[in-house]
């Protein structure tokens, strides 16, 4: 199946919180991102995840922007613990990783908990057993599929990207989320949809580390609540749209034809985009 996503479909992935609820039962996202060099990632992502809504989020990283996280978000959790969903990489440069945070990295990707993988943590990716959702850009991917043994070289039309990232995710045994305007959700059965929500105005630095928190708990979410196999497809696709959502409700907050936004609006707008979804639920 090949579609676009909508707001109805984004609608059927989340759920609303009952009186029965705790933090456990709506998910938690453990969020290991950011570094020295770029400490922003981290505050961003988790940032997101608890605008998402999720339960409990669980921050693993380096003193920078450990303290940083506790300064905007000081119900953060930063000891290890329970999680039903990871997001690793954004802000971080494999180049720079030492021996020993790659080699927590490859832990949790050794796991049974689903990890969305983005950034400087991609070229970890392949052979993992974990669940998991990569997240490139158009860069990124060449670079993940010359790693898989594929062409790089992908075209820029929407069935020529549609195409490459179903083949990447059939190679990769994983979700892939290819970023872009358009972006593209594919799993390694073929299934994939184009999911347009969003604004040209969501191309700025950061917003990548808020998708990444989205998709963290959007899974973490669907984990809690799962009966049976999760669809981790659905779950990313609908972050996704809650993600260009959101920035289409910051920009839009600035006149009829949108204005600039930053990351931090984007995740700041995430609660009207959830509840949007909800109340169609």
């Amino acid at each position: 199946m090949t579609g676009s996503w909508t707001l109805d479909d984004a609608a059927r992935v989340l759920r609303m919180p009952t009186a029965a609820d705790d933090k456990y039962s709506r998910g938690v996202v453990g969020i290991r991102t950011g570094s020295e060099s770029y400490p922003g990632a981290a505050v961003l992502g988790v940032e997101a995840a608890w605008r998402t809504g999720v339960g409990m989020v669980r921050y693993l990283g380096p003193d920078r922007p450990t303290g940083l996280v506790l300064a905007r978000r000081p119900e953060t959790v930063t000891v290890a613990g329970r999680v039903q969903a990871w997001v690793l990489g954004s802000g971080t440069d494999a180049s720079e990783r030492s021996d020993a945070e790659t080699a927590a990295l490859r832990a949790i990707l050794s796991g049974e908990s689903p990890v969305v993988v983005d950034a400087g943590a991609l070229d970890l990716v392949v052979g993992a057993p974990a669940p998991r959702i990569a997240t490139p850009h158009a860069r990124e991917h060449a670079r993940l599929r010359a790693a898989l043994g594929l062409r790089p070289e992908v075209g820029r039309s929407d069935g020529e990207r549609v195409a490459a990232a179903a083949e990447t995710a059939a190679a990769l045994g994983a979700v892939v989320v290819l970023k872009g305007s358009a972006t593209v959700v594919a799993r390694p059965d073929g299934w994939s949809v184009v999911v347009e929500a969003g604004t040209p105005w969501l191309a700025t630095a950061g917003t990548g580390d808020v998708l990444a928190g989205v998709l963290g708990a959007v899974v973490a979410g669907v984990v809690a609540a799962a009966s049976g196999e999760p669809d981790f497809a659905a779950a990313a696709a609908a972050g996704v749209w809650l993600h260009g959502r959101a920035a289409t409700l910051a920009a839009a907050r600035i006149g009829a034809r949108g204005g600039p936004i930053t990351a931090m609006d984007v995740a700041e707008a995430l609660p009207r985009a959830v509840a949007e979804a909800l109340r169609r639920e």
